[in-house]
């Protein structure tokens, strides 16, 4: 099953002694080809796993930096079809790396779950983070997600209490996303000692990884963070590279893909020996 990345992913981490970087991109942000590029760089700029965003015109869970990245990408024409074409390109020549789609509800459920499920599977799609389905109303997708070997990735928040967890960890596979901050993404800097605190207790109930993501954007915080997880999530300091490499009118410029590379780089080269 596609899902078996992030098994061996995590296994093979864990026996180096140390936890994934994740990166999150936007699909087809700032353009197709600029954003494929970028794509298809990462596992060698030093990303152990890719969270790929899924454009949407509604991101309610995003800071500005990710709201912009989904608005250049719907400018572009992107769709949810167009993202998982893009991930079947991008196994051609890759088919280590796990692919992690992260979005919003309503794209697949206009898709049809079990049609989405399959086309995620078939295209070399991992796992699933919908951002805006809480446990109690995602049976129906996560049933058609197991059937197609796609993990259900779901999120846990400094607000999960004890009581509230066991729902979030049911039918949760691959990982667990812990939620650093209250808020929106790429807003607030991680309480690290917190953060940490709040993993400690959750690894009590689970086995699964837990890689942590929000307000995460400097090689310090990764290393730190790091200590007390399984990985580490940066996303909304990636798409703020492609912003700030872009042209006057907002197109990609010759910086766009170095930029994005080498601010992975830094940053992954955190969680490695010196």
């Amino acid at each position: 099953m596609t899902t078996e990345r992030l098994n061996t992913c995590f296994a093979k981490l864990k026996a180096e002694g140390r936890a994934a970087f994740v990166t999150y991109v936007m699909a087809g942000d700032p353009d197709p080809d600029t954003a494929f590029r970028i794509l298809s760089g990462l596992p060698a700029a030093g990303a152990d796993i890719i969270e790929l965003g899924m454009p949407f015109s509604d991101p309610m869970a995003e800071g500005p930096p990710i709201q912009r990245a989904a608005q250049r990408s719907l400018k572009q024409g992107f769709t949810l079809p167009k993202t998982l074409d893009v991930v079947r390109r991008f196994r051609q020549a890759d088919q280590t790396t796990p692919i992690v789609l992260m979005g919003y509800l309503n794209p697949i459920l206009s898709r049809g779950f079990a049609r989405f499920a399959q086309e995620a599977a078939e295209s070399g799609v991992d796992g699933l983070i919908v951002v805006d389905t809480p446990p109690e109303e995602s049976d129906p997708l996560a049933d058609e997600l197991d059937k197609a070997g796609v993990s259900l990735i779901r999120l846990a928040t400094p607000t999960t209490d004890d009581k509230r967890l066991p729902a979030v960890l049911a039918n949760t596979s691959g990982f667990l996303y812990y939620v650093s901050i209250t808020g929106v993404t790429g807003t607030a800097e991680p309480d690290v000692a917190a953060v940490h605190s709040h993993i400690a207790r959750i690894k009590k109930s689970t086995r699964l990884p837990i890689a942590v993501g929000f307000g995460v954007k400097t090689p310090q915080q990764v290393k730190a963070i790091a200590v007390g997880a399984d990985g580490v999530v940066v996303g909304s300091a990636l798409v703020n590279a492609v912003r700030e490499s872009l042209g006057p009118k907002g197109e990609s410029t010759g910086k766009t893909v170095p930029k994005v590379l080498d601010l992975v780089k830094s940053l992954s080269q955190a969680l490695r020996p010196a």
